[in-house]
C-alpha cells in the first residue's frame, strides 16, 4: 500500500474528460466520454464503499471501449482494479476478469475518498456548475453525489489531510 495516491479529473473537450490515478509505483489514465454520467458514477461508487462490503463497479465509456473500475472493501482499505474491454456494448455482462487488468492498487479508504473528493471539488471550482454543464453537455455537475461523498468521508474516515471548504454553487 502506497501513501502516494494521486487522482485528477479534467474536462478536456466537449463531452470528454481525462482522469489520472497513480500510487507512486504506477499510473493509469484514460478519457471517458459523456455517454455515461461518468463523474457522478465515480462519486456514487466511492461513496458506496462506506457502509457495505459489496464490490462497486464503475464503467467509463471510451467510445467504443470500456474501462471498468472495480472497488472492493478490505476492512478500512479498498482494492482498486481497473480493467479494459474492447467494446462497451459487448462487455456489459462480462466478468471483470474477462477484461485486461490495466492497473491495481490497495489503498486506505480514507486516502482514496479524499483524493477523489478533492479532485471533483477542483473541477467544480474551476468550471462552476454552469461551465461544467456546457463542457460535459448531457449531465449536470453531480452536486448531490459530491456532497454525499464529502459527508461520508468526513464522518467515516480518520483523515489527517487538510480539507478545503466545499465550493459554493
Amino acid at each position: 500500500m502506497s501513501g502516494d495516491l494521486q487522482f485528477s479529473w479534467s474536462l478536456t473537450g466537449a463531452g470528454w474528460a481525462t482522469y489520472r490515478i497513480a500510487d507512486g509505483e504506477s499510473e493509469q489514465k484514460c478519457s471517458p466520454s459523456y455517454c455515461t454520467d461518468a463523474l457522478a458514477d465515480l462519486l456514487r461508487g466511492v461513496a458506496g464503499l462506506y457502509g457495505t462490503d459489496a464490490a462497486r463497479r464503475i464503467s467509463f465509456d471510451l467510445e467504443p471501449a470500456e474501462v471498468r473500475w472495480v472497488l472492493s472493501s478490505r476492512g478500512t482499505d479498498v482494492e482498486i482494479g481497473v480493467y479494459a474491454f474492447p467494446d462497451m456494448s459487448a462487455s456489459f455482462d462480462l466478468p471483470d476478469d474477462d477484461g485486461e487488468l490495466l492497473w491495481s492498487s490497495l489503498q486506505a479508504r480514507s486516502a482514496f475518498g479524499h483524493v477523489v473528493m478533492e479532485a471533483v471539488q477542483g473541477v467544480l471550482r474551476l468550471h462552476g456548475e454552469d461551465g461544467y454543464r456546457k463542457k460535459w453537455m448531457l449531465h449536470p455537475f453531480p452536486v448531490h453525489e459530491l456532497g454525499e461523498l464529502r459527508r461520508l468521508h468526513l464522518t467515516g474516515d480518520a483523515c489527517d489531510l487538510p480539507h478545503d471548504l466545499p465550493p459554493s454553487g
